[in-house]
C-alpha cells in the first residue's frame, strides 16, 4: 500500500514539471517571433522614409532615387554619347555582315573553283595513267613478237584459174575417181574462201521436170547461202539440182547425160561439180545410175556398190521436209527413256515372204541346218520368235496391211502413210532398219527415210547389216546415235537391246535428236551439210559467222559522270586493279587454217553434240565457225599469268591463264532515259570494262538534248529494227571481247560485286555466271513443270538480267536455236533469259554458277519493269513447258554450288535455314 501511494505521488510531481517546461518553451518561441516581426516590418519602413528624405533635400537635378520624366534620359551629356556611341556601333555591324557574306560568297566560288582544279587533276591522272598503260602494252607487245621470233607473212597471191582451163588428166578408171585424181584444188585456195556456184536449174531441159517443192526449197537454201556466189568465173564448187523429178515423167539417162556434158562450166569432164539429186519418197529413182557423170561428185539417197566413190560420192538424207520447218510440238519428248514396245518393225519384202511363211521348218532347225542364202529369211524367223516368246513387248509385221509404197529389188518397202508409222515409232524404243538384201545396194532411199524417221522421233535406230553406208557416214560418228549390227548377229539382238542401260540409251536418243536437227530436219542442213563436207575434206577453213551489224544513234556525250557522291556505290571489296585499263579487245581466233588438219581426227570422231562443249563440228553447216569459243586459240600466252600474289599484287592484276582481259556491257533498255542514265553512270571507274553497248529497244529515238555521262570506256548506243527481248542476245560486231556482262538498265551491282562475278566467269567461261538466281519445279497435280523465284538453296537457271556468258552463246542464240524459241520469247516479250539458260544446259550439261548471296538487283526507286506484270509468272510457267517441247527433254540442271569470296557476309532472314556455301 505504501509502495502504490509513492509511485502515484511520484507520478503526480514528474507531470507538473513536464507542463511547466511546456509553457516556458511557448513564451521563448513567442518572444522570438515577435522580435522578427519587428525586425522584419519596422526597419525596412524606417530604411524607405530616411531615403526618401534624404532624396527632397538634395537639389531637383542630383535626384538619384526619385522618379524622372522620359525625355530628361537623353538630355545627359554622357547618356547621349552612349546613344550616338550605340548608333556609330550599329552601321559598322551592319557593314560588316555585308562584307562577311561578300566574303562568304567569294569563299564559296573559290571552293567550286578548287573542286574544279582537283577533278582536273584527277583527269589528268587518269589519262596520264592510260597512256602509261598504252605505253606498257605496246612494250609487252614487242616483247610478245619478239618471244614468237615469227615474221609476219602475207597471203598467199590468189590463185585463179584460167577460164578456159583444159582440167586434170584422165583417170585410168572413171568409177576410181577421188580428190587427189579428179578435183582440181587449184580452183580452191585456201584463202579463197570457197565460192560456189549453183546452176539455175531452169535454163536447162531438165529443170522443167523436177519437183517443184524440191526446186523452190533448194533456191531458196541457195540465195541464203554465205558460200554462194554469182562469179563463175572465180568459182571453186559448181552444183546443179538434177532431181526428184516429177511423176510420171522419166528422163532417159542418156538425154539427162548429154544435158550435164552442156553445163556451161563442165570442162569435158565435170570436175570441181556436184550433182544433187534430192529424194523426197522412198521410191525414188537412182537416176544417175547408168549416167557417166565424169569427175563430178554426186549427192543422193540410193547408190550401188558399182555408182558409189568412197570418199568423193556423198549419201545425203531425203528431203522430207521440203518448204515447212518441223513442228516441234508434234515431236515426242525424249523421255521417259522406255517406250512401250521395246523395237518395232513394219515392212515388205516380196522375195522372203514365201520362205518366211513356211511352216514345216522351225527355227531352231534352221539354226541346225546350212545357213540360208538369204538372210532376210533368218531375221523374220528371230524376230517372230522374240514377239512369240513375250520376253518384251515388241511389234514386227512382214506384211503391210494395205499396199506398200513402191520400193527396189530386195529393199524392205514401207507400209502405211508417213503419220502412221511416225506415231508408232513414237510408241517405240527401238526401231530396227534392215538394210536392202542385194549387197551391191549400198543405202536406199527407203531405209534413209527410215532413219530419218526414227531419229525425227527419238526412237534409237538398228541398223541390221553393217555394209550399208549411212549419211555422211564419213563425218559423223554414228555409233553415238544408233546401232549398227551385222545381220549373222541377228540372234544377240534381243540381248543387246535389253543390256542397254537407260543413261546410254538416252544418250544417243539426245545424239539422234541432234544430228537429226542439225544435218537432216531441213533444205537449209541438208545443202549446207553437202558444202561443209567438201570444204571440210579440201582442207578450207570456214566462213567467219555473221556477226549482227551495229547502227549507231548518234548522242551527245560530256556529263561528267561520278560527281554524285550517292552514285560511287563500290562496296567494300575491291578486286579491281589499281589503274584502270585502256580498252582491250579479245585476241581473235588464228587457227582456222591449222584447225581441220590438227583437229581433223579430234573434231570428227569425238562424237559432237549436245554433251560436247563444240556442239558442232567444224562442218556444221548451221555454225561454221566454231572455232571462237573459249579463248583466243593463238597457242600463246604472255609471261606473267599465274605468278601468284594476294592482296595488292592480286588487286592490281587479273593473273590466271589469261593475264589480261576485258569485258563489254550490253544493256537492253526502252524509254526510260533517267534510269538508263543513273545505270550508266555507275559504271564510272569500273576496271576491265571494255565498253559498254546499249541495246536501244525502242523505235523512238532518245532525247536530242539528253547529255550522256563520261565514264572513262565508248558507249555505243545501238538501234534496232523492232522492240523484241531476243536483241539483248544479238552477236553485234561492235563487242570487241569474249566476256559479255548482260545487265538491266535498272539493275544495281556495285563494282566489288561485278568484278567478283567477272572474275569466277574466267575460271568457267563455258557457263553463265551471274547473281539472281532461280529453278524449275515439277508440279505433280498439272504434270507440268513451274518456274519458281523464291528463295532457295538449290537452282537451275541464272537470269541475264545481271550475268556473264561468252559471245559464243549469242551466235548459238540468234543464229542457231530453233526459231520458235525466238518466236515465243517475242509473242509473250518475256522467257529471254530462260531460253538462254536452256541453250547453255543442253550444249554444256552443267547448271549455272551463282555468285554473292544476292537474290535481287533492282535499284530502289525504279519504275516497274515488266517482270511486276500479274502474267510475268504465268507465261514463264508456259515458256518453261513449250521450252522442253522444243528441245524434247529438261536440259536444266539443278546445283547446290554457290561462289562467295571470303570478304562477302551472308545475310538471311533469321526464319530461313542457312544455304551450304561453297568458297
Amino acid at each position: 500500500m505504501t509502495g502504490y501511494t509513492m509511485l502515484r505521488n511520484g507520478g503526480v510531481g514528474n507531470g507538473g514539471q513536464t507542463c511547466m517546461l511546456r509553457w516556458s518553451n511557448r513564451i521563448r518561441l513567442t518572444w522570438l517571433s515577435f522580435t522578427l516581426f519587428i525586425i522584419l516590418v519596422f526597419f525596412p519602413l524606417i530604411a524607405h522614409y530616411y531615403l526618401t528624405t534624404l532624396d527632397e533635400a538634395d537639389e531637383a537635378g542630383k535626384r538619384i532615387f526619385g522618379p524622372r520624366a522620359g525625355n530628361e534620359l537623353c538630355e545627359v551629356k554622357h547618356v547621349l554619347d552612349l546613344c550616338r556611341i550605340r548608333e556609330s556601333v550599329s552601321e559598322e555591324l551592319l557593314q560588316l555582315e555585308a562584307k562577311r557574306q561578300e566574303l562568304n560568297s567569294e569563299i564559296a566560288k573559290l571552293n567550286l573553283k578548287i573542286e574544279a582544279c582537283k577533278k582536273s587533276i584527277e583527269n589528268a591522272k587518269q589519262d596520264l595513267l592510260q597512256l602509261k598503260n598504252v605505253i606498257s602494252q605496246t612494250e609487252h607487245s614487242y616483247k610478245e613478237l619478239m618471244a614468237q621470233n615469227q615474221p609476219k607473212l602475207s597471203l598467199p597471191i590468189r590463185l585463179l584459174p584460167e577460164k578456159d582451163d583444159a582440167g586434170l588428166p584422165p583417170p585410168k578408171v572413171i568409177w576410181g575417181c577421188r580428190l587427189h585424181n579428179c578435183f582440181d584444188y587449184s580452183r580452191c585456195p585456201l584463202t579463197s574462201g570457197f565460192p560456189v556456184y549453183v546452176y539455175d536449174s531452169d535454163q536447162f531441159v531438165f529443170g522443167s521436170y523436177l519437183d517443184p517443192l524440191v526446186k523452190q526449197a533448194f533456191q531458196a537454201t541457195a540465195r541464203a547461202n554465205v558460200y554462194v556466189t554469182e562469179n563463175a568465173d572465180i568459182a571453186c564448187l559448181y552444183v546443179i539440182l538434177v532431181g526428184e523429178m516429177q511423176e510420171p515423167v522419166v528422163l532417159r539417162p542418156a538425154e539427162l547425160e548429154k544435158q550435164l556434158y552442156s553445163l556451161p562450166h563442165w570442162r569435158t569432164d565435170g570436175h570441181n561439180h556436184v550433182i544433187i539429186n534430192l529424194s523426197r519418197k522412198s521410191d525414188t529413182q537412182n537416176l544417175l545410175y547408168n549416167v557417166s557423170t565424169g569427175r563430178a561428185m554426186v549427192a543422193q539417197s540410193t547408190f550401188y556398190s558399182a555408182q558409189y566413190r568412197p570418199g568423193f560420192d556423198l549419201v545425203v538424207s531425203p528431203l522430207v521436209h521440203a518448204m515447212s520447218e518441223p513442228n516441234f510440238m508434234e515431236i515426242p519428248p525424249q523421255v521417259p527413256v522406255k517406250r512401250k514396245y521395246l523395237f518395232t518393225f513394219q515392212g515388205e519384202k516380196i522375195e522372203s515372204l514365201r520362205s518366211s511363211l513356211q511352216e514345216a521348218r522351225s527355227f531352231e532347225e534352221e539354226m541346225e541346218g546350212d545357213p540360208p542364202a538369204d538372210y532376210d529369211d533368218r531375221i523374220i524367223a528371230t524376230l517372230k520368235a522374240v514377239q512369240d516368246s513375250k520376253l518384251d513387248q515388241v511389234l514386227v509385221e512382214f506384211t503391210c496391211k494395205n499396199q506398200p509404197k513402191p520400193s527396189l529389188p530386195t529393199e524392205w518397202a514401207l507400209c502405211g502413210e508417213r503419220e502412221d508409222r511416225l506415231e508408232l515409232l513414237k510408241l517405240s524404243t527401238f526401231a530396227l532398219i534392215i538394210t536392202p538384201g542385194d549387197p551391191h545396194l549400198v543405202i536406199s532411199s527407203g531405209c534413209a527415210t527410215r532413219l530419218f524417221e526414227a531419229l525425227e522421233v527419238g526412237a534409237v535406230p538398228v541398223v541390221l547389216g553393217e555394209q550399208v553406208q549411212l549419211p555422211y557416214q564419213d563425218m559423223l560418228q554414228w555409233n553415238e546415235a544408233a546401232l549398227v549390227v551385222p545381220k549373222p548377229r541377228v540372234t544377240e539382238v534381243h540381248f543387246l537391246l535389253r543390256s542397254l542401260s537407260d543413261s546410254d540409251l538416252l544418250a544417243m536418243r539426245r545424239q539422234g535428236r541432234f544430228l537429226w536437227e542439225t544435218y537432216f530436219s531441213t533444205a537449209d542442213s541438208i545443202f549446207n551439210t553437202v558444202l561443209a563436207m567438201v570444204r571440210t575434206r579440201i582442207q578450207i577453213p570456214a566462213a567467219p559467222i555473221r556477226e549482227e551489224a551495229a547502227a549507231e544513234i548518234p548522242h551527245r556525250s560530256g556529263k561528267a559522270a561520278g560527281t554524285d557522291p550517292n552514285m560511287a556505290d563500290n562496296g567494300d571489296l575491291d578486286l579491281g586493279p589499281v589503274e584502270t585499263e585502256p580498252p582491250y579487245a579479245s585476241p581473235k581466233y588464228l587457227r582456222n587454217f591449222t584447225l581441220t588438219v590438227t583437229d581433223f581426227y579430234r573434231s570428227w570422231n569425238s562424237a559432237p553434240g549436245p554433251f560436247h562443249l563444240f556442239p558442232h563440228t567444224p562442218f556444221d553447216p548451221v555454225l561454221p565457225s566454231e572455232a571462237k569459243f573459249l579463248g583466243s586459240g593463238t597457242g600463246f600466252r604472255p609471261i606473267g599469268g599465274g605468278s601468284g600474289g594476294s592482296g595488292k599484287e592480286f588487286q592490281a592484276a587479273l593473273g590466271g591463264n589469261v593475264p589480261r582481259e576485258q569485258f563489254t556491257v550490253v544493256m537492253l533498255t526502252y524509254e526510260r532515259e533517267e534510269v538508263l542514265m543513273n545505270s550508266l553512270e555507275r559504271l564510272n571507274g569500273l576496271p576491265y570494262l571494255n565498253k559498254v553497248v546499249v541495246v536501244w529497244n525502242s523505235p523512238k529515238l532518245p532525247s536530242e538534248d539528253l547529255l550522256w555521262p563520261d565514264i572513262g570506256v565508248p558507249i555505243m548506243v545501238v538501234r534496232t529494227e523492232k522492240n523484241s527481248l531476243n536483241n539483248r542476245f544479238l552477236p553485234w560486231n561492235e563487242i570487241e571481247t569474249e566476256a559479255i556482262l548482260s545487265i538491266d538498265d535498272d539493275a544495281h551491282l556495285r563494282h566489288d560485286e561485278i568484278m567478283f562475278g567477272f572474275r569466277v566467269w574466267r575460271e568457267a567461261r563455258d557457263r553463265i555466271v551471274g547473281f539472281p538466281g532461280r529453278y524449275h519445279a515439277w508440279d505433280i497435280p498439272h504434270q507440268s513443270w513451274l518456274y519458281n523465284s523464291n528463295y532457295s538453296c538449290e537452282l537451275s537457271m541464272v537470269l541475264t538480267g545481271a550475268a556473264f556468258f561468252h559471245k559464243y552463246y549469242a551466235y548459238l542464240y540468234s543464229y542457231v536455236m530453233p526459231q520458235a524459241i525466238r518466236d515465243m520469247v517475242d509473242e509473250y516479250i518475256n522467257c529471254e533469259d530462260i531460253a538462254m539458260n536452256f541453250l547453255v544446259s543442253h550444249i554444256t550439261r552443267k547448271p549455272p554458277i551463282k555468285v554473292t548471296s544476292r537474290w535481287t538487283f533492282r535499284c530502289p526507286g525504279c519504275p516497274q519493269a515488266l517482270s511486276h506484270d500479274d502474267s510475268h509468272f504465268h507465261e514463264r510457267h508456259k515458256c518453261i513447258n513449250f521450252f522442253v517441247k522444243v528441245y524434247g527433254y529438261m536440259p536444266l540442271l539443278y546445283t547446290q554450288f554457290r561462289v562467295d569470296s571470303v570478304l562477302f557476309k551472308t545475310r538471311l532472314p533469321h526464319d530461313k535455314t542457312k544455304c551450304f556455301k561453297f568458297i
